[in-house]
């Protein structure tokens, strides 16, 4: 058999994957394409929106021909980005992307920074939040939506300087809820950074299901849960 907590996490992943309410909107965050590709090729199928922020980013920008400077790059996946975007059209998906960044001129916490459009960060600076710009526009989505997954930040969120991002998007979510939207904060740092600005309690439900979460969502059979269900 399984304990309540199993039971709650089995309800809140099939209420996004199974009972879906129009508009899904999908946050996937986080600092590599690698790490999120099979959640986001399945969540392809499913969702209506699917904003993309964080380290990842960068790689889809370089994929579309844009200047990401410095910024976080996983150049063996530029054609897997590609493969999504293509993909998303297809299916009818909207794919967001950030608008601008706040860029730095190094990976520290007393770095300088200035707001600049995501697709033409200079040589010498790199990518460590999304900008104010995509804050209302990834807003505006998550306000219209009636179920929300989020897994991954938007930036590099456990430095002050660049948690803003990370932390209206959280806000986004909070205020989504309480008009009625359905949310789930997938784990990891999605879960951390809920604590850390005081949210937790305002969304629908934070996982602690880890790695076995992120495995249902890419689709996956979890053994065990198999088992007890059938």
């Amino acid at each position: 058999m399984m304990g309540f907590l199993m039971a709650a996490e089995i309800e809140s992943a099939e209420k996004i994957i199974k009972k879906t309410e129009r508009p899904f909107t999908a946050i996937v965050g986080g600092a590599k394409v690698s790490d999120k590709v099979l959640i986001v090729e399945n969540l392809l199928k499913i969702a209506d929106h699917i904003i993309i922020g964080g380290g990842m980013a960068y790689t889809f920008f370089k994929a579309l021909g844009g200047e990401i400077g410095d910024s976080l790059c996983e150049n063996e996946r530029l054609g897997t980005c590609k493969e999504i975007l293509e993909r998303a059209k297809t299916l009818g998906v909207e794919i967001h992307l950030p608008i601008d960044s706040k860029i730095a001129n190094k990976f520290a916490a007393d770095a300088e920074t200035r707001n600049q459009k995501s697709a033409a960060i200079p040589e010498g600076w790199m990518g460590l939040d999304i900008g104010n710009e995509t804050i209302k526009s990834f807003t505006k989505v998550l306000l219209n939506s009636k179920t929300i997954l989020w897994n991954g930040p938007m930036g590099v969120f456990e430095m002050d300087a660049f948690a803003h991002g990370t932390k209206s998007i959280a806000e986004a979510v909070a205020e989504a809820t309480k008009n009625g939207a359905y949310s789930l904060i997938g784990g990891g740092d999605s879960a951390a950074a809920v604590q850390k600005f005081g949210f937790a309690s305002q969304v629908s439900y934070v996982s602690t299901g880890g790695g076995a979460l992120l495995e249902y969502f890419e689709g996956k059979e979890l053994p065990g849960i198999s088992a007890i269900l059938n």
